[in-house]
């Protein structure tokens, strides 16, 4: 039965078109009393959502299935009378024996190349495929790039370092180039498959009212999307550890690359049922065009003024097309002022993920210094690369706490707990995480018989500190802690911030900052060799906290315009549709009095 709704025709004399709201009486717009005094709750997540969760669980455990051997494949050498590189019980696993400098830089290298290219995959997606078929070409690229992997490790070539290298090499970016295509369209994907856009009010249960809030119900979706990203990281990742150690690499790299052919199969099966979004072609041309526009005449060489101009009421509203004459419009002003609006807020997304390099420099060392700091203290038979599964283990049990308590009991409380906040603490959260880590350094430096050169001489004796690995709980488990507070909300933030035809661009360029903090990440590649690893885990710290300083004093003003943010009026523009003739042919008969603000029909 079709839902009743509520037509309100405004018609000008002045030769404006008409306007028509169009209100839906069984979904009431709240009012802004109730925006201040009813509780905000989410909506029901659809079942093709979970199924665009279950092709990123496939897709995450196949990737840290796949990255989580790196290290050991990179730093260590073969065992003694091993073709596979599987230590057994009794040796360590390796492959190519280049050292754990080595090992840092190349997996910092993957780290950056896999969230450059996400660049690519927004830009393909916008401009000509979409993002279904973007996805579909993507998963193809990082097919390739797995089997690649998997010839990297065959006894054949895995005996040769010098060949295995290269083969490995080509592998990383291949599978680079497909994982950045997927991951920026996957996220915004799942998100658009829930319908309701606007905010609305309803009685629940109890017989009281409430607010069913798009954006609480976009922050859910992406808590389960993590947990989702989480579960594939910890499965993928204890597997093929497990396998490596047991049975060799060449199998670490080929299970993953069974697994990841179930995405294709999921997103056929269901390609008919989902919210698709078409390209909307050269968004992004207009976007920057725009932004140009906006910022001429506005910089000064008093950075004081520069900024006032900037701030400025007026900054955006003059680019606006009903605020440019028609004389003066340029040609490829086609869209409307709220896509205007769109790209102010989209914008501001993107001021706020300048913050995350620093961020991300702390999450980055779980990939790579953790694990080797891990094989410095007593394993008790426990392989050196598993003990990284502590932190999405974490981040697995508390998703649903924050779910179903945390969050429902600060709503309750009355107690806004918005983006800007839990992305700062997810900051000094991860600092705490690196401080952490200075600590468990110092003391194995301090207690291991091999003093502060331990990774040098481990090979031939035994260097290992005289207390368990399982004290990497506290780095594993902040940072952990800190990714639902600031990774999550990264994701929930670009999509309701984004323009409608911009999503998967300002979730490529969210990814981007996890590229530029592993390039960061170079520049402390020379502190990640005995005897400098407690300057290196202390400058992390220090730079998270200061990040998480920053981070809030320049944005702890802007949570106050997040709900009239989320509620914009979106924009019916998208290029080359009716909407973009009609706002051509509309640029071509209309002026505009700037001065006065009035219109008339030429």
């Amino acid at each position: 039965m079709a839902e009743p709704v509520l037509a309100v025709s405004d018609s000008h004399s002045d030769g404006e078109k008409s306007t028509t709201v169009v209100v839906d009486t069984d979904k009431p717009y709240p009012t802004e009393e109730e925006f201040a005094t009813l509780p905000k709750v989410p909506g029901h997540i659809p079942w093709t959502s979970w199924t665009v969760a279950l092709v990123e669980f496939a897709e995450r455990f196949s990737y840290y299935g796949t990255t989580a051997v790196f290290v050991n494949f990179i730093q260590r050498p073969l065992p003694d009378g091993s073709s596979t590189g599987a230590g057994k019980i009794i040796q360590k696993s390796g492959a190519l024996g280049m050292g754990q400098r080595a090992s840092t830089g190349l997996v910092m290298f993957n780290s950056f190349w896999s969230y450059v290219t996400p660049l690519a995959g927004a830009y393909f997606a916008d401009q000509f495929f979409g993002r279904y078929l973007t996805i579909q070409y993507s998963i193809c690229f990082a097919l390739v790039g797995h089997c690649i992997l998997i010839i990297s490790a065959i006894p054949p070539v895995i005996v040769n370092p010098n060949a295995a290298i290269g083969v490995f090499a080509v592998g990383l970016i291949i599978m680079g180039l497909g994982t950045g295509g997927f991951k920026s369209n996957i996220s915004p994907l799942i998100a658009e498959q829930y319908k309701d856009e606007r905010p609305y009010v309803r009685v629940n249960k109890n017989g009281k009212k409430e607010i069913v809030d798009p954006a609480v119900t976009t922050a859910r979706i992406y808590l389960y999307f993590y947990l989702l990203i989480n579960i594939g990281s910890l499965t993928g990742s204890l597997a093929m550890v497990y396998a490596e150690h047991y049975v060799g690499f060449w199998l670490s790299y080929l299970l993953p690359t069974m697994i990841f052919c179930i995405c294709p199969i999921v997103l056929f099966v269901c390609k008919k049922y989902y919210v698709h979004s078409p390209p909307t072609g050269s968004v992004m041309g207009k976007a920057a065009k725009l932004i140009g526009l906006a910022f001429r005449g506005k910089w000064s060489i008093n950075p004081r003024t520069t900024i006032k101009n900037f701030k400025h009421p007026d900054f955006w509203e003059r680019v606006k097309p009903s605020n440019i004459a028609a004389a003066d419009r340029p040609v490829w002003m086609t869209f409307d002022d709220a896509w205007v609006d769109e790209v102010r807020r989209g914008l501001l997304a993107c001021k706020v993920f300048l913050w995350y390099p620093l961020y991300w420099l702390a999450y980055n060392q779980m990939t790579g210094n953790l694990v080797s700091q891990a094989n410095t203290m007593a394993l008790n038979g426990v392989p050196n690369d598993i003990i990284n599964n502590l932190n999405p283990i974490f981040i697995i049990i508390v998703i649903p706490i924050m779910d179903f308590l945390v969050y429902p009991g600060l709503r309750k409380a009355g107690i806004n707990f918005t983006p800007i906040k839990k992305i700062s603490f997810g900051f000094f959260l991860s600092s705490l995480a690196m401080v952490s880590a200075t600590v468990t350094q110092y003391y194995i430096y301090k207690l291991s018989p091999c003093g502060s050169n331990i990774n040098a001489r481990m090979d031939t004796e035994d260097c290992s500190a005289p207390f368990t690995v399982w004290v990497q709980v506290f780095p594993y488990g902040l940072v952990g802690l800190s990714e639902v507070m600031a990774s999550i909300t990264k994701l929930e933030y670009a999509y309701t911030k984004a323009p409608k035809n911009m999503r998967s661009t300002v979730q490529a360029l969210a990814l981007l900052t996890s590229a530029l903090s592993s390039a960061l990440s170079q520049a402390l590649v020379g502190l990640s060799e005995d005897p400098l690893l407690v300057w290196n885990y202390g400058s992390v710290a220090v730079i998270a906290l200061f990040g998480g300083i920053g981070f809030w004093l320049t944005f702890r003003r802007a949570d106050r315009d997040e709900d009239r943010l989320n509620n914009l009026q979106e924009s019916n523009w998208a290029p080359g549709t009716d909407s973009d003739v009609e706002s051509r042919e509309g640029a071509q008969v209309q002026t505009v009095d700037v001065k006065g603000g009035e219109k008339s029909a030429m």
